[in-house]
């Protein structure tokens, strides 16, 4: 298969407090089959042989999985594939001699650490607010002590897909969290350990939320779109539902 040269425009920023600007890097002889992760592993290899320093970029698993590998690329997160996360985006979805923009996520709350890395603990603050669930101590019940509907768990375990990335934040264009908030909510309220804390859960994620300085959700739906997991944004209409009623309870 033939090998890509590629043209590249990276944001390049030190640090949160200094000016950030798009840089131009040449990459070639890349195989088709080398993820976007790997392809700019190459090119890091590449500035650090030259005494040059890396470009900053998050990833983990690799496997679409942790929601670490949050980029925008040509103007969309985690690139033009639906359903997929950065990690799992290969080269040959990419023509030999295109130039490739890469940016990290844009929002008020995910402020840039270093080049294409952002802060998203935000995320972490508000799921500290509510993700939880009230647990007597003792031996583990038995799975099938708490019967659970296959219609229930099956809602849950889709909210529950949520990797956590960003990208909802990253697409929208009041830059809310609502998408992932939702998520986090629901796949709690289907379950029954999850109800003891409902009314409060509810509450206090969506207060942390709007604390944090996301914006608003106007239903541009362009979280859905982008979403490497598929998250429906019938989620957030579940979280507003939840909201009024413990709210006036």
């Amino acid at each position: 298969m033939k090998k890509l040269n590629l043209t590249l425009r990276i944001w390049r920023q030190r640090n949160a407090n200094s000016p950030g600007k798009f840089e131009t890097y040449q990459v070639r002889d890349i195989s088709p089959e080398m993820s976007f992760l790997e392809m700019l592993d190459v090119l890091n290899e590449e500035l650090t042989k030259k005494g040059e320093e890396p470009i900053e970029f998050d990833n983990d698993c690799r496997e679409g999985i942790c929601g670490m590998c949050s980029l925008v690329i040509n103007g969309i997160p985690h690139g033009k594939l639906h359903r997929t996360a950065t990690c799992q985006l290969h080269m040959r979805h990419f023509k030999d001699g295109e130039t490739i923009t890469i940016e990290p996520f844009r929002a008020k709350a995910f402020p840039v650490i270093k080049d294409l890395v952002v802060d998203r603990s935000a995320f972490d603050r508000i799921i500290a607010k509510g993700g939880y669930i009230s647990v007597n101590t003792g031996s583990a019940p038995d799975a099938n002590a708490i019967p659970v509907p296959k219609e229930a768990a099956d809602a849950a375990m889709d909210a529950a897909e949520c990797i956590g990335c960003g990208a909802c934040v990253a697409a929208c264009p009041n830059a809310s969290a609502s998408l992932f908030v939702a998520a986090k909510v629901s796949q709690y309220t289907f379950l029954p350990q999850g109800q003891p804390e409902r009314k409060r859960r509810v509450l206090r994620m969506v207060e942390q939320m709007d604390r944090e300085g996301f914006g608003n959700c106007s239903n541009h739906g362009e979280c859905e779109a982008v979403c490497p997991k598929g998250i429906s944004i019938m989620n957030i209409a579940r979280m507003r539902r939840e909201y009024i009623k413990a709210s006036f309870s």
